[in-house]
């Protein structure tokens, strides 16, 4: 028996392959679970519809993705600290103040997307590096200056 399916299913494919498999099997598993459907005429076409539904809005998605890592990239942070003797700061820049100083500028981020390995304890110029989806990283520069 022949099937389309829904979701993601280990062992017999990814969503949207039509798979031929035993008709208990369909009929009492994947069916009733909401996994597959028989692929007729009328469903095969309800499926190529939301398909394409789904890359247009995959496109977006990558669109908007793609100019959000731009103006990351194009934009500097400039975050001022509280130095003592020997240009010491107090405390340190933490991925929280960077996202506040983004916030402020009208970029709107997750906290855990800014990739810092610790946090900043010393004046100067940082790279910091900015994960926006799986395959796509920007890269923020920072400055780092006393107040």
């Amino acid at each position: 028996m022949d099937v389309i399916l829904l979701k993601d299913f280990e062992g017999l494919g990814s969503e949207g392959d039509i798979i031929n498999v035993k008709p208990g099997f369909a009929r009492n598993y994947l069916v009733p679970r909401g996994f597959a459907l028989r692929a007729s005429k009328r469903n095969m076409a309800v499926i190529e519809e939301k398909k394409h539904i789904r890359e247009a809005q995959e496109s977006r998605v990558e669109k908007a993705n793609k100019i959000l890592a731009e103006k990351l990239t194009k934009t500097t942070l400039t975050i001022e600290v509280q130095v003592g003797e020997e240009e010491r700061i107090f405390g340190s820049v933490t991925s929280q103040d960077i996202q506040g100083s983004l916030e402020d500028k009208g970029i709107s981020i997750d906290r855990s997307a800014i990739m810092m390995e610790e946090p900043i304890k010393a004046l100067g110029i940082f790279n910091i590096p900015v994960k926006i989806t799986a395959g796509l990283e920007a890269e923020l520069k920072v400055y780092v200056i006393k107040a």
